[in-house]
């Protein structure tokens, strides 16, 4: 059985391909439908389970935990995911199969042989270092040992750069050529970055783009003298954002959506609003506990500048019982923040960091450092001084004005070249579109292992 080295190059389009020289001379290309919502928890899951995010369950990033009252985005964990997993169907031929995992999400717990995906370490007096959760245990030593600590810090929030997506690649590197997986999965974020910050026409896209191939060209070698098959492809393409829509601030003018205050802070009450949202780029999972709401809910939405279509879940194809009883899909050009506070003054502390796992919803400000404030760097760079001291601090870095992002994604695309593709290097599996549910079929497909109805 060959190899097959699948990387998921988040952000990639038909249109950036024409930067990336190494992954547009891989092989064939094909349009690559996505799902609702195009956002990578839901459509990573799609790719290894050939399942819908209805169906998988995966409705977003992250949404409502009705059964603890708490939003929560960004779990890690892979029960979570509904559905076979293409190596789980592989090995039901290939008993031996062997994977490893390079940071798709849904790691942890996962029955895949290798993990490695971004851990931090979470000390008791609330300082957090850059870490990552790898299994078998002593490849951990052997990875940072050669590539140093994992950049969490250059994986996400105002310093992410490059240097997370290199770092990925050498592990990458290092488990294809040692470990040898029949299958090895590879998530490679940069494109995600940047494009957000300054748009996908950008200058700076550019440099990007070219960046990603660079760093993707040599484990594209390394899979060529392996004889491996490649596959590389994409979760959605980021298109132009012009308008953050602040939807959960108009559910509050109407009396919707209800606060708590701490500390001269207000706080998200989930337990007591009539309906608040979940937002999720160019997706909000509206949560309406009373059936009665849904009507007024809608309408006030519906009437919000910036919002395309608000919609029951069931005909979004998000029927599931982790979605909201509305779903509303943001205009080509805008994008849902997650605020719900009035006056900045009275915002929560973590709404200035980066606290992924704190905030009701996603915050692509974070980002970006806060260009209202001229020392904002030397301030980042003391906090960052205090923690090598062990000392606690607080990172208030982001800024409150959401007018900075610049690129967006989530709502099916417009039109093919701003969607995502995919490339491989087989030339007898070529074809011209998959849809993002066949990908799982198709991988199997490429090593001669037969595509059987998964386990339901």
């Amino acid at each position: 059985m060959k190899p097959l080295v699948v990387i998921d190059v988040v952000g990639m389009t038909p249109k950036l391909l024409a930067h990336m020289p190494n992954l547009a001379r891989l092989g064939w290309q094909a349009e690559l439908g996505t799902v609702l919502p195009a956002v990578t928890c839901s459509v990573q899951s799609t790719f290894l389970t050939g399942r819908t995010p209805e169906e998988h369950g995966i409705v977003g990033n992250g949404w409502y935990f009705r059964d603890t009252g708490e939003v929560h985005l960004w779990r890690q964990h892979n029960a979570l995911v509904a559905g076979e997993k293409v190596w789980e169907t592989a090995r039901r031929e290939h008993p031996g199969y062997k994977v490893a995992n390079v940071c798709w999400w849904y790691a942890m717990g996962a029955s895949t042989d290798i993990v490695v995906t971004p851990r931090p370490i979470y000390h008791a007096d609330g300082r957090k270092s850059p870490d990552c959760y790898v299994r078998p245990v002593e490849l951990h030593d052997r990875l940072t040992g050669e590539l140093g600590e994992f950049p969490l810090f250059q994986y996400w929030g105002p310093t992410a750069s490059i240097k997370s997506s290199e770092w990925i690649v050498g592990a990458a590197r290092q488990i294809l050529v040692k470990d040898q997986p029949d299958l090895l999965l590879v998530y490679v974020p940069h494109l995600d970055y940047d494009l957000q910050r300054f748009g996908p026409d950008s200058p700076e896209a550019v440099v990007a783009a070219r960046e990603v191939d660079a760093a993707i060209a040599p484990l594209l070698d390394d899979a060529r003298a392996l004889g491996a098959t490649v596959v590389a492809l994409s979760e959605y393409g980021i298109t132009p954002a012009r308008k953050p829509v602040d939807i959960n601030r108009e559910l509050r003018r109407e009396g919707l959506l209800e606060v708590y205050t701490q500390a001269g802070m207000e706080y998200l009450d989930p337990w007591t609003s009539r309906a608040f949202a979940v937002a999720d780029h160019q997706i909000a999972h509206v949560y309406v506990p009373d059936p009665a709401d849904l009507p007024t809910v809608k309408r006030i939405l519906s009437e919000l500048p910036g919002v395309d279509s608000v919609v029951e879940r069931a005909a979004a194809g998000l029927d599931h019982e982790r979605a909201g009883e509305l779903v509303a899909i943001a205009a080509p050009d805008a994008w849902f923040t997650y605020y719900y506070w009035t006056d900045d003054d009275r915002a929560p502390d973590f709404a200035r960091g980066v606290d992924i796992h704190r905030k009701p919803g996603y915050d692509p400000a974070e980002l970006f450092f806060n260009p209202a404030d001229p020392l904002v760097k030397g301030k980042a760079a003391l906090n960052l001084a205090r923690k090598k001291l062990g000392l606690r601090y607080t990172m208030s870095i982001v800024p409150l004005d959401p007018s900075c992002v610049r690129g967006t994604h989530g709502r099916l695309p417009d039109q093919p070249e701003d969607g995502p593709v995919l490339l491989c290097s087989d030339p007898a599996a070529a074809r011209t579109r998959l849809a993002a549910t066949e990908v799982r079929d198709f991988l199997l497909e490429l090593q001669g292992i037969s595509v059987k109805e998964p386990v339901r």
